[in-house]
């Protein structure tokens, strides 16, 4: 995807042999850099930014992808966790570990159900979250955005029972307070673009490497073999069923943040 550069040049002519800047050309000047900056703010220029950079962190792999996957990993135990809750079985820890894995235990009927759309929900909740956040963006509610991570944070970081899984939590925590108490309004949407972006095109990758360890022998209690053992469908299957839902959200939510660029 092609990031548009904003180029801006600005001439200020001055009166020969006196070296000062007319009050004209500076009005001119600051109202070029005022349009300028007014220009690149806009949600269409946000859009392509922010997607374009979204997209090079998941396609390129490496530290930057390993360190970005901790958002997942948390909206993926999340999604586990209320799953759990709304199908009525007892929510008992989330753990989050460096490997960028994660662990969420409930107690219940092992068995139904309630544990298959539990064990369902893991892999397609960033997804559907960015879909989610996608409706809200398009909508202009940005504030609604942060407002929600704020209440997903707070409430896996009650149930987190590890340190590191703490600290992911809390560090995430306070980048989203910076951004929301502290940065300015200019700051704040293309940061809510590139979360939702993230999560959309982010939501699709961890699948592909699901798929990829499961050939090589690797991930047999993953959620796809454990939905496998619940409901006697192949877990191949059922990665498939992960590929159909996040790529759905991914094409549903991009039509919702590429609005303005229709316009």
């Amino acid at each position: 995807m092609t990031t548009p550069v904003l180029a801006v040049s600005t001439v200020l002519s001055a009166r020969p042999g006196t070296g000062e800047i007319s009050g004209a050309a500076m009005a001119a000047g600051a109202g070029t850099v005022g349009a300028a900056l007014e220009q690149a703010n806009t949600p269409s220029v946000i859009t392509l930014v922010t997607g374009g950079i979204a997209l090079l962190v998941v396609l390129a792999g490496g530290t930057p992808w390993r360190f970005a996957r901790n958002v997942i990993t948390i909206v993926h135990e999340a999604g586990h966790a209320l799953a759990a809750v709304t199908v009525g079985r007892r929510l008992r820890s989330i753990r989050l570990h460096s490997d960028t894995s994660g662990v969420t235990v409930s107690r219940g009927k092992p068995e139904g159900p309630g544990m298959a759309f539990t064990a369902l929900a893991g892999y397609v909740a960033p997804s559907v979250l960015g879909l989610l956040f996608a409706s809200l963006v398009g909508a202009d509610l940005i504030t609604a955005v942060l407002v929600l991570v704020a209440l997903l944070l707070l409430g896996v970081l009650i149930m987190v029972r590890n340190a590191y899984g703490v600290f992911t939590v809390v560090a995430s925590a306070v980048v989203l307070g910076l951004v929301a108490l502290v940065a300015p309004k200019v700051v704040q949407a293309p940061f809510v673009y590139l979360l939702t972006w993230f999560l959309l095109f982010g939501g699709v990758r961890p699948v592909v490497e699901l798929q990829l360890k499961r050939r090589r022998g690797q991930a047999r209690d993953s959620d796809a073999d454990q939905l496998s053992r619940l409901t006697a469908v192949p877990a191949v299957l059922w990665v498939l069923v992960f590929i159909v839902l996040t790529v759905s959200c991914v094409i549903a939510g991009g039509l919702w943040l590429l609005q303005p660029l229709a316009l």
